[in-house]
């Protein structure tokens, strides 16, 4: 048995926040477009509003431009579908999220899997959350990714352990118990997609 270690999450997060805005930095500096993130905030849930926020902030500090469109809760469902698919098709947005949770009148599933994969941000949609399952390139949920990520980077070692997921959230601990169920065959699960 080995001894607790703490972690700087606040250390990490900076760390990382800078290798991405160096990234973008690059990216625009060759020649390419700067990337765009789209965010649907549908309702006034304050909690949604304020992760709304911290996001659209954290796409800013790396050089990521972003827009929030607001929609109000009594949308229906095919409206909601309608921006969904609009933005899908906008070349000019390369990442697209709908902020969870959704009116109880609206199919969150229908709606997740509604959001391209290629512009699914969160990894909700049911083509990336199985290529996660089978260990292939995919998107990650943000906060099975950040668990990943420290778990690399400050080299935990999990092949062949036992570990505990606490909680069996499809969002959280369903893709961190995923993760952690690798082969440990490469150091990136999820890939870049």
């Amino acid at each position: 048995r080995g001894d607790a270690v703490v972690i700087s999450g606040r250390k990490l997060a900076r760390q990382i926040r800078q290798e991405a805005r160096h990234e973008v930095q690059q990216w625009v500096a060759a020649g390419n477009r700067r990337p765009h993130l789209s965010v649907v905030l549908v309702g006034e849930n304050p909690a949604s509003h304020s992760y709304v926020l911290n996001k659209t902030k954290a796409a800013a500090d790396v050089g990521i431009s972003s827009e929030t469109i607001l929609r109000p809760a009594s949308i229906s469902e095919e409206e909601l579908l309608e921006l969904i698919a609009k933005l899908n098709s906008d070349t000019a947005v390369d990442g697209l999220l709908v902020q969870l949770p959704l009116p109880e009148h609206i199919d969150e599933r229908r709606v997740c899997n509604a959001v391209s994969p290629h512009k699914d941000v969160d990894g909700f949609h049911v083509l990336n959350v199985g290529r996660m399952c089978l260990d292939q390139d995919s998107m990650l949920p943000a906060t099975p990714r950040g668990v990943w990520e420290i778990i690399q980077r400050t080299g935990i070692p999990t092949l062949g352990r036992n570990v505990v997921v606490a909680g069996r959230s499809k969002n959280v601990g369903m893709p961190i118990a995923m993760l952690l169920h690798t082969d440990g065959s490469h150091e990136r699960p999820g890939g870049r997609a």
